[in-house]
């Protein structure tokens, strides 16, 4: 019999880890809240219609398809035409026919635009929803490179105002506040300032042959930006005033001044410094002065321009080696796709599995988020037990997780259990205690021990939680 084993790319996860994703899913679910953004959920499926064609060649190549089970019978000519998709995403014949109507999610923002549009009339704009699902991607696996992993998103869509960008500014930087997440740096830019940049080289049509290669600034340094720009087809003054902007320097709004003087000829790189400008303005009416973390002007920052229409965003941790563990940025006329024209949408993502290895590296995590229990009960049998057991509905009725070994075991059997599993504390209830109507609460971290009432256990423990 062959091992058991998890498809490539697949993981599990420990109850410890469990609970530490979930912390970090509760405290951004929180955070959602509070901004009063909906949860939305969508079906881990949708018809590959809605899917290819969204995400370009490559991302089509990479969506899971999942084979049609045979309980629906299509016609011959339907099947003649999903075996021909089949063919031109493979790449390769088919020599046998395979026919798919269905595809796994590859992320949550198509499906989002999808549920938009299907529910326009029941929607009240603008629609602010976060969703935080499982995703997968046909891609090979490799560190910190998974086909099954998690989003976290949150979107407005149906207004154009930069209060929803200062908004989102502002739930990045109470999350990573809530997080304790140290030396947090948000970086902001706008796609109109970088298509300005382009127009400034007098090569509007190379904005994304500039800006793949200035994203690629931290990297190789301003030399082999150069390098890079002269292989794209870059002349030496448009080289010239791409140097000139990146060398500003200050704080964001002598950057933003600066960028004014040297764009006053570019419409669109004025219109996106103002935008920036206003965004700025409007997040430091509403921002949290206890925040850490720091809003960065950088023109450097590129992202994904075929998406992103306007002010874009992404968030690096510096206390570790790490890529960025968060982005987004204004997008127009996403749902153009499904046919609903001119609706506008701002968004940003978590990059969950990230967070958390910045948060393990750090050991970021509170000691009792990988604790399911606050407190065991031993055993000792007998009328013991039973008031073993009274004791566990008391602490239960007060919200207060808590278990009972199954069985009378050796003490050291079950105090050895208690350790492993990291249970805080331990009510000892023997003949003394049962006689007394006391219990003897060990603490586990300090190894202190008294005997005092249930009533008392229960003040102590909502203390401690």
């Amino acid at each position: 019999m062959s091992k058991p084993s998890i498809p490539q790319g697949t993981r599990d996860f420990s109850p410890v880890e469990v609970r530490k994703r979930q912390y970090i899913f509760n405290t951004l679910r929180n955070i959602f809240e509070i901004y009063a953004f909906q949860p939305l959920e969508t079906p881990a499926m949708e018809n590959l219609a809605t899917l290819t064609g969204k995400y370009g060649e490559e991302g089509d190549r990479l969506i899971f398809k999942i084979l049609n089970n045979g309980l629906h019978e299509k016609k011959d000519a339907d099947k003649e035409k999903l075996n021909s998709e089949w063919q031109r995403l493979l790449d390769k014949p088919v020599s046998s026919p395979i026919v798919t109507e269905r595809a796994l999610r590859y992320d949550l923002t198509i499906p989002f635009a999808r549920y938009v549009v299907m529910h326009q009339n029941d929607l009240a704009f603008p629609f602010r929803r976060y969703q935080m699902q499982p995703v997968w991607r046909a891609d090979r696996p490799q560190k910190g490179r998974y086909r099954e992993f998690w989003q976290c998103d949150a979107d407005v869509v149906g207004s154009n105002s930069l209060i929803n960008e200062a908004e989102l500014l502002c739930i990045y930087q109470g999350a990573f506040a809530k997080l304790c997440m140290p030396q947090v740096a948000i970086k902001i830019n706008s796609r109109k300032v970088l298509a300005g940049l382009s127009e400034l080289c007098n090569a509007p049509e190379k904005m994304m042959d500039i800006t793949i290669a200035l994203d690629k600034l931290d990297k190789i340094g301003w030399d082999g930006v150069t390098k890079e720009l002269q292989q794209r087809g870059i002349d030496s003054n448009g080289i010239a005033q791409i140097e000139k902007i990146i060398n500003v320097t200050g704080n964001n709004e002598e950057k933003l001044a600066a960028f004014e003087n040297i764009m006053q000829q570019s419409a669109t790189g004025m219109k996106g410094i103002e935008e920036l400008r206003q965004t700025l303005a409007y997040h430091q009416q509403i921002k949290d002065a206890s925040w850490q973390s720091v809003i960065e002007v950088d023109i450097s920052l590129a992202r994904g321009l075929n998406y992103y229409t306007g002010v874009i965003v992404e968030v690096v941790c510096r206390a570790v080696q790490m890529g960025s563990i968060g982005g987004g940025g204004r997008y127009d006329d996403l749902t153009g796709l499904f046919g609903l024209k001119n609706l506008s949408g701002v968004g940003v993502s978590f990059g969950i599995d990230r967070i958390y290895d910045v948060m393990e590296e750090l050991d970021l995590f509170p000691k009792n988020a990988t604790t399911g229990a606050a407190v065991m009960l031993a055993n000792f049998g007998g009328e013991n037990e039973a008031y073993a057991l009274q004791a566990l509905q008391k602490l239960r009725a007060e919200g207060i997780a808590a278990e009972i070994y199954p069985e009378a075991a050796k003490f050291d059997k079950q105090m050895k259990y208690a350790n492993k599993k990291g249970v805080p504390y331990v009510i000892l209830a023997g003949d003394e205690e049962r006689q007394k109507n006391l219990v003897s609460l060990k603490n586990f971290h300090t190894g202190a021990q008294e005997m005092i009432h249930i009533e008392d256990v229960i003040a102590i423990l909502k203390g401690g939680l």
